[in-house]
C-alpha cells in the first residue's frame, strides 16, 4: 500500500452491518497537471452475511458495485488559493451548484458542474485535482459483552462503577449524526451537519448513535455504558436519514474536525468504499481528496479509528481502511463477554470468539474488536442489538479517548502503538482468512 503506515502491519469498507453503511470513494479524475486515466471504484451497502437484520428483516447482500452521484465533483486547489473567494469566483464564471468550501482539512470545495464546463475547471490555474464525488449508503444498566470482553470495566480511567464520573475526552462521531437528546449520551453542543437540505446533526437513521453509545454511554446506573463513558460526543452528521450521503458530504465533517483539532482528540468513521489506484498514492497531490483530508486531519492531531468493512474480503482495495493513517479495526463474534468460545450465539449466527464470518481481514488490519449483538443506544433515546465491523471500530476510537484522556500529548502514532501493544491474542483465529493474527482491543491497563 503508498504511504506510510503508524507502525502497523498494515483496513476497510463502511461497515454498518444491519443497517450498514458503505461508501463508494471518488474515482479520482486525472490532476489538473497530468492526464491519468479514471479509475472506478466498486462500493455496496453492506450487510451481515446471513442476509438478516437486527429484528430478524431480510436484508440484500448485492454484488460490490461504484455509482458516480452525475455532474458532482470534488475540487482540490493548489497551496495558497483562498478556497471561498476561489470557489465563488470559479461558479460565477462556469455556473457552479457550490456545495461545500473546505478550509482545514483539504484546500478546496464540492460543487455540481454543468455539462460541458467540466474542462474548463479543470484548466483553472488554481485547480489541482478534481474528483468525481460518489454516493454513500448504509446499509438497570448493563454492561455489553463487547465492553465486558475488552476489559473496559478494569480501566482505571473509564471507572465503570454506576457513579458517572465522566472521561474528560473528545470524540466526533462521522456518520447519521447522534440522538442530541438521548439521556444516556453526553452530546457536545450541536455538531455539524453536512448533509445538504438537513437543518441539524440529530440522527433519524439510528446507525450513529449506536455508534456513539459504544464510544461513550454515561456510567450512570441506567441503560448500557461505553469504552470511554461520559466522553463529549461530537455529531457530525454525513448521512441522511436514509443513510446516504456523498463522499464530499464526508471530506466536509472530516474538515469540521480538523477546525476542532485543538478540542476533538478521536474520531471515528464507521464508513468506507472502494479505493481508487490513487488512493494507494502517499499523502500529496498525487492521492484523493478524501485521502488528503484525512492526512491533514491526523497531522493536526485527531486519531482515526475505521471499521474494516462487511464483506469478508481482503480490505486493501478499501477506503479510509486501507490509508496507512487510521486504525482499522476487524470484528469478533463474541457473545458472552469472556475468553474461551463456546457460549451459544444470541442475535445472528457464528461462533463464539472467532473472527466474525462477515468481516473483511488482510494486512491493512491493525485491531480487532467485538462486532457481532452489541447492544448500545439508538434513536429516539432507546437501545438496539446490531452487528458489524462499524460495531467494532467505536471500540477502539472509545480506547482511543482512555489513552489520550491520560495521554493528552500522544500523537496518532502512539495512540495507535499503545492500542496494539495493550492487546492480546486470547481469542481463536481459526477462521481468520489470512496469516496475521492481529491484537484483540484490551484497555484493562488503561
Amino acid at each position: 500500500m503508498g504511504g506510510t503506515r503508524l507502525g502497523r502491519r498494515g483496513g476497510w469498507s463502511v461497515a454498518v452491518f444491519v443497517l450498514a453503511l458503505v461508501v463508494a470513494l471518488a474515482a479520482g479524475l486525472a490532476p489538473a497537471a497530468e492526464a491519468r486515466p479514471k479509475e472506478r471504484a466498486g462500493a455496496r451497502a453492506e450487510q451481515a452475511q446471513d442476509g438478516r437484520d437486527a429484528e430478524g428483516r431480510g436484508v440484500q447482500a448485492g454484488a460490490v458495485r461504484s455509482q458516480a452521484v452525475p455532474g458532482q465533483y470534488i475540487v482540490t486547489l493548489r497551496p495558497g488559493a483562498d478556497p471561498t473567494a476561489k470557489a465563488r469566483g470559479l461558479a460565477r464564471a462556469h455556473g457552479l451548484d457550490l456545495l461545500h468550501v473546505y478550509e482545514h482539512a483539504l484546500t478546496g470545495f464540492a460543487a455540481r458542474v454543468p455539462a460541458g464546463r467540466l474542462a474548463q475547471l479543470q484548466a483553472d490555474p488554481d485547480v489541482a485535482r478534481i474528483d468525481e464525488d460518489r454516493e454513500v449508503s448504509i446499509d438497570a444498566q448493563a454492561v455489553p459483552t463487547g465492553i465486558d470482553r475488552i476489559d473496559a470495566e478494569l480501566s482505571n480511567t473509564a471507572g465503570i462503577n454506576g457513579a458517572d464520573e465522566r472521561v474528560d475526552v473528545d470524540v466526533a462521531v462521522l456518520d447519521t449524526g447522534i440522538d442530541l437528546d438521548h439521556p444516556d449520551l453526553a452530546v457536545f453542543g450541536k455538531g455539524k451537519n453536512c448533509v445538504r437540505g438537513g437543518r441539524s446533526a440529530d440522527d433519524g437513521h439510528g446507525h450513529g448513535t449506536h455508534v456513539a453509545g459504544t464510544i461513550g454511554a454515561k456510567d450512570d446506573g441506567t441503560g448500557v455504558v461505553g469504552v470511554a463513558p461520559g466522553a463529549r460526543l461530537w455529531p457530525v452528521r454525513v448521512l441522511d436519514n436514509n443513510a446516504s450521503g456523498s463522499w464530499s458530504s464526508i471530506i466536509c465533517g472530516i474538515d469540521f474536525v480538523t477546525a476542532n483539532a485543538d478540542k476533538i482528540e478521536v474520531a471515528n468513521m464507521s464508513l468506507g468504499g472502494g479505493a481508487a489506484s490513487a488512493d494507494k498514492e502517499p499523502c500529496g497531490p498525487g492521492t484523493t481528496a478524501l485521502h488528503n483530508a484525512i492526512c491533514n486531519s491526523v497531522k493536526a492531531g485527531v486519531t482515526y479509528a475505521v471499521a474494516a468493512g462487511n464483506s469478508k474480503v481482503d480490505a486493501n482495495n478499501i477506503v479510509p481502511a486501507t490509508y496507512g493513517e487510521v486504525i482499522t479495526v476487524s470484528a469478533l463474534a463474541d457473545f458472552n463477554g469472556l475468553p474461551g468460545g463456546g457460549a451459544a450465539s444470541t442475535c445472528r449466527a457464528d461462533v463464539d470468539d472467532t473472527f466474525a464470518n462477515f468481516s473483511n481481514f488482510g494486512a491493512d488490519i491493525d485491531l480487532i474488536a467485538p462486532g457481532v449483538c452489541i447492544n448500545s443506544t439508538w434513536k429516539g433515546g432507546g437501545y438496539n442489538t446490531i452487528s458489524g465491523t462499524s460495531m467494532a471500530s467505536p471500540h477502539v476510537a472509545g480506547a482511543a479517548a482512555l489513552y489520550k484522556a491520560g495521554n493528552g500529548s500522544a500523537s496518532p502514532a502512539q495512540v495507535q502503538t499503545a492500542l496494539q501493544d495493550a492487546g492480546t491474542t486470547d481469542w481463536n483465529d481459526v477462521d481468520d482468512p489470512d496469516p496475521d493474527k492481529e491484537k484483540l482491543l484490551n484497555v484493562a491497563a488503561f
